[in-house]
């Protein structure tokens, strides 16, 4: 059961089912999970497959990643689940928006992560009015995090977004890596948000 005072949810960034009820089983609860193409590819069955040399046809691949996120979707549905669309620096927002749409009927507790780029911001932006939870990936300073705020601010009837509809992930340990403290970014990217009482919650 989850601690009453507990303040800072907790999620797990994995792409196994068996990894959700090994933290369930340890913690008694979960609030969610982060799961991505690189980490449903380290998933056991997926792995074991790629090690016989088998490949995955496109299809197949995401008939593997449905499956995987539905099966974790019923381990924690009062969670959320995070799904990343496939994109690289040359993906338009129109493609991002159309995968996460489709992505977003899988499960009832989804997020869609996009990238934080120009074109990822743009889809999350239309995905936030058409009413989809979202989560930015790839932010490594605090003037995406800002752009994550200004993109997703307000719903397609002018409301303001409700707070739980949209994460942001820093990616602390990239920042780490390359001498710079993550950390760090996530304080101050944390003081921003309160200051402007924004509704975009950090995933560290």
């Amino acid at each position: 059961m989850r601690p009453a005072n507990l303040k800072t949810k907790i999620f797990l960034d994995s792409g196994d089912p068996n990894e959700t009820k090994e933290a369930i089983k340890l913690l008694g609860f979960l609030d969610g999970q982060t799961t991505n193409p690189t980490l449903i590819s380290k998933n056991p069955d997926a792995a074991a497959r790629l090690a016989r040399g088998e490949k995955f046809s496109e299809q197949e691949i995401l008939d593997f990643y449905r499956q995987t996120v539905q099966e974790i979707s019923g381990l924690i549905p009062d969670g959320s689940v995070s799904i990343e669309v496939y994109a690289d620096p040359s993906t338009s927002s129109g493609d991002m928006l159309a995968q996460g749409r489709e992505f977003y009927s899988w499960i009832p507790n989804a997020h869609i992560k996009f990238p934080c780029n120009e074109e990822g911001l743009k889809a999350a932006e239309q995905a936030v009015k058409e009413g989809m939870r979202v989560n930015v990936t790839l932010c490594f300073s605090q003037g995406q995090a800002a752009a994550v705020h200004a993109a997703t601010l307000r719903l397609r009837s002018g409301e303001n977004t409700p707070r739980g509809q949209v994460f942001v992930s820093p990616f602390v340990g990239r920042l780490d890596d390359r001498g710079e403290n993550g950390m760090d970014l996530i304080k101050n990217i944390l003081k921003m948000y309160r200051e402007a009482g924004s509704h975009v919650e950090v995933l560290t």
